[in-house]
């Protein structure tokens, strides 16, 4: 086996034993002098050999890392495998939420319960327990209230890249569907979004 070939077998190999997306940075302190060029290269080549042999999975870029996830072409069969795998997902007040503060972060809890009209208490602690959602920052208004915002997490349990990526809203509820396992939740639409009675910031 050649050299190149080595190399790819080693990308594979480490992309398929991370738990979480590998970014190009880690594969450089693990394989050594290697430059991210050829790095990313391999892994395109890696990706088109998986998608024109028609393999039962695939290398997708998500958060900003490199991850084996299967074919969509084989839903079907691993719904069945995995049909209670769904017993940890997230409520529909839990996306709901979710939905609002991807699109509008940073926001306050307040803002949050502003558009959703119910308390979110145990939602937002849900939510950060999961890792979902993180506190980045305070308003600045009277009480400096926290304001939230997404996490690499979030990016990684959706697969997407960055946020902008994020489908458009009414998407997103399909998205989320088929992540969770739901076929309950409502699309969002811009209404949804816009902050009622929120308190202006103030410098």
């Amino acid at each position: 086996m050649d050299e190149n070939n080595n190399l790819k077998s080693a990308i594979e190999a480490l992309i398929f034993a991370s738990e979480k997306p590998i970014t190009t940075d880690q594969l450089k302190k693990v394989l050594g002098d290697l430059d991210a060029a050829t790095i990313n290269k391999i892994i395109t080549d890696l990706k088109n050999e998986y998608e024109g042999q028609g393999r039962g999975i695939r290398i997708v870029e998500i958060a900003g890392g490199f991850q084996m996830i299967t074919s969509s072409n084989f839903a079907q069969f691993l719904k069945k495998l995995f049909k209670n795998r769904y017993s940890d997902k997230l409520s529909k007040p839990a996306l709901e939420s979710l939905a609002i503060i991807a699109y509008k972060q940073p926001l306050t809890k307040a803002e949050i319960e502003s558009l959703r009209n119910v308390n979110v208490d145990g939602v937002m602690k849900s939510l950060l327990d999961k890792n979902l959602i993180r506190i980045c920052g305070r308003k600045k208004i009277p009480g400096r209230p926290f304001v939230f915002g997404t996490t690499r997490e979030f990016l990684e349990h959706f697969g997407l890249k960055s946020l902008q990526d994020l489908p458009k809203m009414e998407d997103f509820t399909v998205l989320a569907q088929e992540k969770e396992g739901q076929t309950d939740i409502e699309p969002i639409t811009q209404e949804d979004l816009e902050v009622k009675n929120a308190p202006e910031q103030v410098a």
